[in-house]
């Protein structure tokens, strides 16, 4: 029987429906492992909005770097159809903006039933006034300049 194939066995119905079982088990769970795999490997996705093309550089340079698929406007003066064409996971955008500045585009995002459960990451020089930025509802505020290791791992806390 151990040289026998498989085909070639004549099961009962009992051991028919545990061998059918078992494969069907096994199929399940690689497939179950397979999707948590595909899952843990896909990127995330960022919108960056910044105007300072040195500075969109360098975020799109070292999150590109982190394994983040990123996506960069200089502007925006709509951007619930930005986030609905871009479909990110998180939004990084400066506060002082050509257009819609950032605070703007943050309320907007948060206000919009669609968009409201992307986090928002407010990057500003103006860190004097993060408290009165506050009321623009985003979730969190990195001043400039700001360092790259502690921002990768603020966009780390909400993508994680």
């Amino acid at each position: 029987m151990a040289n026998t194939p498989l085909y070639s066995l004549q099961l009962n119905t009992r051991e028919y429906f545990n061998y059918k079982t078992f494969c069907l088990f096994v199929t399940l769970k690689l497939i179950t492992n397979y999707t948590k795999i595909s899952i843990l490997l896909m990127a995330k996705n960022i919108l960056i909005i910044e105007d300072d093309a040195e500075i969109l550089r360098v975020l799109e340079t070292v999150l590109t770097f982190h394994d983040f698929e990123v996506t960069g406007l200089d502007r925006t003066d709509d951007i619930i159809a930005a986030v609905k064409n871009y479909n990110p996971d998180l939004v990084l955008t400066d506060y002082m903006l050509p257009g819609l500045n950032g605070g703007r585009i943050c309320q907007l995002i948060k206000g919009n039933e669609d968009t409201r459960h992307i986090p928002v990451i407010l990057i500003s020089a103006y860190h004097e006034q993060a408290i009165a930025l506050v009321n623009f509802g985003y979730d969190a505020f990195v001043p400039k300049p700001f360092d790259v290791n502690k921002l990768v791992k603020t966009i780390n806390r909400f993508l994680n």
